[in-house]
């Protein structure tokens, strides 16, 4: 049973920052989880970015996308809560550098594929690994920010990653022109994963499960030398209870935003004409709209949050979804000559997406306990994960059949607008879960002495 020791009585704890600020150093570890963040996107930009490329030289049908990206998926399903399970008796720096960082070796592998099915392997390696990184970065993200600023943290974080991305697509674009050219993709993204998990070994300092929160201040130094629970049944269990989660993650199985990445460049040429090399050129204007609609999403939700705490997070949630499925269909289901006009509509789409990270990820770290929160997020991405691999297969086949076109109909503008009508159905589960978890923390907070189960018991 857990104890936690009394705080020592030769010095009192330094006070916590005042709700909303960020605790010194915060910042700083922020940038090295962007940094592993930002590179374990790389792959499957790689792959999205240069498929035309990587069709023409392997001979593959648009259905070989939608199969790479949906068994890379799949393997996070898998992988996923392992790597959780492992950092619960390993540091969970060292698991999330080794991971989402020296992983790359199988990156750089992958760039030596000689045929589709060597391509498939590799790259089902590379996401078995680099699944790891969504959910330990996640529980670490809610233990450096606390409720009230985590919003704009994550904005952060996502934000970098996706101007990553933006940036390295038309790199990417342009590497097509070249013989072989997607091969120095794989190493390039490769490089850069090993120097990100290299960063993070030397420089990076975990904060402790559940720092950031103002009732446990007292315990600080407790808190930092605590680990998760187990990632058993009774975990699963008592998360399953939190109304909020089983809702978000049903509703995450109707965010087929993603399509967009992984077909968008593929639509430009097969569908409206242009060239590989100029159709990549859309991605970076979309991803620094990304970039500042996760800045924008997150701080917009915090200030939502703090005004309307019930409410709020899943209002721009909601909203979110709804904008998203109306610029989708201006976007995909009408023809334009321009490709300027393209970059705006995916400016927009890819803006209205990058909000959904900056509120759904701390809509879950304030109704779920610290202890559970990367456990949560190892669930919650692979929930994610099923429906990014059975909607990316269903629009792979569907493309072969209709055309990107009207695979994109069903797929990207109803699912998501179908995605924004579910949210109603959050708004009462997350104020009472909102509640009972503040009630937790106070307990445990007059009574350090309770493990999460007795403190609810106690309630």
């Amino acid at each position: 049973m857990y104890s936690a020791p009394p705080a020592p009585s030769d010095g009192a704890a330094s006070p916590p920052p005042a709700a909303g600020q960020v605790k010194p150093g915060s910042r700083r570890q922020l940038l090295l989880l962007s940094a592993v963040n930002s590179a374990d996107t790389g792959e499957q930009s790689v792959i999205s970015v240069m498929f035309p490329a990587m069709r023409a030289a392997l001979d593959l049908p648009l259905a070989a996308l939608g199969i790479l990206g949906a068994t890379a998926k799949l393997a996070g399903v898998v992988f996923g809560p392992l790597w959780v399970s492992i950092a619960q008796r390993v540091p969970r720096t060292y698991v999330l550098a080794g991971c989402s960082g020296l992983w790359g070796v199988w990156t750089i592998a992958a760039g030596f594929a000689q045929n589709y099915v060597q391509l498939l392997v590799m790259s089902t390696i590379v996401a078995a690994g680099v699944a790891g990184g969504g959910p330990l970065v996640s529980g670490i993200l809610g233990d450096l920010f606390d409720d009230k600023s985590r919003g704009r943290a994550a904005g952060l974080l996502f934000g970098s990653a996706a101007l990553f991305t933006g940036l390295l697509g038309p790199l990417l674009g342009q590497l097509s022109r070249f013989e072989d050219g997607w091969r120095y993709g794989f190493f390039t993204v490769g490089v850069l994963q090993i120097l990100a998990g290299v960063a993070l070994l030397l420089f990076f300092k975990d904060p402790g499960i559940g720092a950031a929160e103002p009732q446990l201040a007292a315990q600080a130094d407790t808190v930092r030398a605590q680990r998760p629970r187990a990632f058993d049944r009774a975990s699963v269990r008592r998360l399953l209870r939190i109304r909020t989660f089983p809702l978000i993650c049903a509703q995450r199985l109707l965010g087929s935003q993603f399509i967009l990445l992984a077909f968008g460049v593929v639509f430009l040429v097969d569908v409206r004409g242009f060239s590989n090399a100029s159709a990549s050129l859309v991605t970076l204007p979309a991803a620094v709209s990304y970039f500042f609609g996760t800045l924008a999403g997150g701080i917009t939700a915090d200030r939502a949050h703090r005004r309307f705490p019930r409410t709020g997070r899943v209002a721009i949630l909601q909203t979110s979804y709804l904008v998203y499925g109306a610029v989708a269909f201006a976007a995909t289901q009408i023809a334009w000559s321009s490709l300027a006009v393209y970059a705006v509509l995916f400016s927009l789409l890819g803006a209205l997406q990058g909000m959904q990270p900056a509120v759904n990820r701390p809509l879950m770290m304030s109704v779920i306990p610290p202890e559970l929160r990367s456990a949560a997020f190892a669930l919650f991405l692979a929930v994610e994960s099923v429906a990014w691999a059975a909607v990316t297969i269903l629009v792979g086949r569907l493309g072969d059949s209709i055309g990107l076109q009207g695979a994109f109909l069903w797929s990207l503008v109803v699912m998501v607008l179908a995605g924004g009508l579910f949210a109603t159905l959050l708004y009462r589960p997350y104020a009472h879960d909102l509640a009972v978890l503040q009630d937790e923390l106070d307990l445990r907070a007059t009574d350090g002495r309770s493990s999460p189960h007795e403190a609810q018991q106690e309630r």
